[in-house]
């Protein structure tokens, strides 16, 4: 149940990619977003990522077994990081959640199946950022 509520605030405040790019690099900027996840070039959601692994270990041995997402969402609360690992192809999303100091144990949840909604908007996302970039 909590996912889902996480899931409706992030959802309902999805920004344009863009807009966390200019933003910069901060967690600031990805508080509260849904950031698409791209090497080359790269995008505020894959440098995330690589901070958020190399802060907490259990992440990038989570990433290793199953790659890289397609979007991360981003949200904190008091002392506490949550994150949203979503992959389009399967239609499948982890929920993350830690504590804010590095190197602290992260308790992944899921997968869940994504909605239609969901993985129709993070299509249109990632079809959008092909087209601008």
């Amino acid at each position: 149940m909590r996912f889902l509520l996480l899931l409706t605030i992030l959802l309902s405040s999805c920004a344009p990619v863009r807009r966390g790019w200019d933003a910069g690099w901060s967690e600031r900027a990805a508080k509260d977003r849904i950031m698409l996840v791209r090497e080359t070039p790269e995008t505020l959601g894959h440098r995330r990522l690589v901070y958020q692994s190399a802060a907490h270990p259990d992440l990038g041995n989570f990433l290793e077994g199953k790659g890289l997402p397609d979007f991360i969402a981003e949200t904190s609360s008091d002392d506490r990081q949550y994150l949203i690992l979503y992959y389009l192809d399967s239609r499948r999303a982890f929920a993350c959640r830690t504590r804010r100091s590095p190197g602290t144990v992260i308790d992944f949840a899921g997968p869940y199946p994504m909605t239609e909604r969901e993985t129709k908007l993070l299509r249109e996302l990632q079809d959008n950022s092909r087209r601008d970039g």
